[in-house]
């Protein structure tokens, strides 16, 4: 599902040039689930923009099913994004005057799913939302938005789903219920997750773990 040869990115900064990831090599296989762990400024967030199509690397490629990435201009890995990528964020990203059903619905209408309301309906049964489909996102408890944002992302049916620190802004309690919402959809989904995290027990549960360190990934 990713494959990804020799990948760097550089910056300018004002001291010169900073190198951000220095030659980083992966496979992630259709299904697995990975962590990627490291302390804060390793290179974690931008690695994960880069695998997504986000961001465009220095040097190196990705190829996410089997699709080289530097070879689309950003409009084609938009379109990529949009039919085999998932995102769940630390910040929600929820839109504030759109109701639960709502920000789930839209990324599907703008894909043009004609069955937009059945599907975010049925995902937000799924996480146990079926009482706050009309609410807004300021009625909502973090647990409850972090809930949102994973119905959001698995109702468009990606093969890909990146998570960015998912339980970063809840509790322990609330986290670990989001930890064990996200194994299980991704479970009967069949979708290869990879998640970025600091959180020790959620990495251990993936298939495989990865270390950034200085802008070097290692396994294990």
């Amino acid at each position: 599902m990713i494959k990804v040869d020799n990948l760097r990115k550089q910056v300018m900064v004002a001291d010169g040039e900073l190198e951000i990831l220095r030659g980083i090599n992966l496979e992630i296989k259709s299904g697995q689930t990975a962590a990627i762990v490291g302390v804060s400024g390793s290179g974690k967030s931008t690695l994960l923009g880069l695998l997504a199509g986000l961001d465009v690397a220095s040097s190196g490629e990705v190829w996410i099913d089997g699709v080289g990435l530097s070879d689309l201009d950003e409009d084609a890995r938009a379109a990529l994004r949009a039919s085999k990528v998932g995102f769940v964020f630390q910040s929600f990203q929820l839109l504030p005057a759109l109701t639960a059903l709502e920000n789930v619905m839209l990324p599907l209408e703008l894909a043009g799913a004609e069955d937009a309301a059945r599907r975010a309906t049925e995902f937000l049964h799924r996480v146990g939302l079926e009482a706050r489909l009309g609410h807004y996102p300021n009625l909502m408890s973090g647990g409850e938005q972090q809930r949102v944002a994973i119905a959001r992302a698995f109702a468009a049916r990606p093969a890909l789903l990146f998570a960015d620190e998912p339980t970063g802004n809840l509790d322990g309690a609330t986290g670990t219920k989001i930890v064990e919402l996200l194994f299980d959809l991704n479970r009967s989904e069949g979708t290869t997750l990879v998640l970025v995290t600091h959180d020790e027990g959620l990495a251990a549960r993936c298939d495989r773990v990865f270390t950034m360190f200085n802008g070097e990934l290692s396994e294990g």
